[in-house]
């Protein structure tokens, strides 16, 4: 899959797990189900029932947005194979996230800060990022003590 579609299909599975337990859930799960229209409908009940526990692990859950990271990766999974499987499906897995989007959805946020010789190595939604400073040289004291 190229990179467009797996940004679409994570905007997606955000879009999915931020409405879970919400005000937004019932609107949401029912796109996300039409987004699997053209599987079988054993596969579509087996999403419904998927839908259905996801949401309630997050409204039951003591850390939601714990649960809600921990989901992304199965939905993000699960629209890719939608929009590989469905090249039409690129518009509507774009109208969900939008839909959620529309300025109502928290963002994950993560702040980490590498200080003095330390190295932070952050994970968010899969991806690895290393940022950190590198340790200074010893200053050559040399230099410093010679008198010109």
């Amino acid at each position: 899959m190229n990179d467009e579609l797996t940004v679409l299909a994570e905007a997606g599975a955000a879009a999915v797990v931020t409405a879970m337990a919400t005000d937004m859930w019932q609107d949401t799960r029912t796109a996300v189900v039409g987004l699997f229209r053209r599987c079988g409908r054993a596969r579509r009940a087996a999403l419904e029932t998927q839908l259905n526990a996801n949401a309630a692990l997050v409204r039951d859950s003591t850390d939601p947005d714990e649960a809600r990271r921990t989901l992304f990766a199965y939905w993000t999974l699960e629209l890719a194979a939608v929009l590989r499987d469905d090249p039409d499906g690129r518009a509507a897995v774009a109208r969900l996230a939008a839909s959620v989007d529309g300025g109502r959805r928290p963002a994950f946020r993560q702040t980490n800060t590498a200080r003095d010789a330390a190295t932070v190595f952050a994970v968010q939604h899969g991806t690895q990022h290393a940022y950190g400073t590198s340790p200074r040289a010893p200053q050559d004291r040399s230099r410093r003590d010679r008198r010109p």
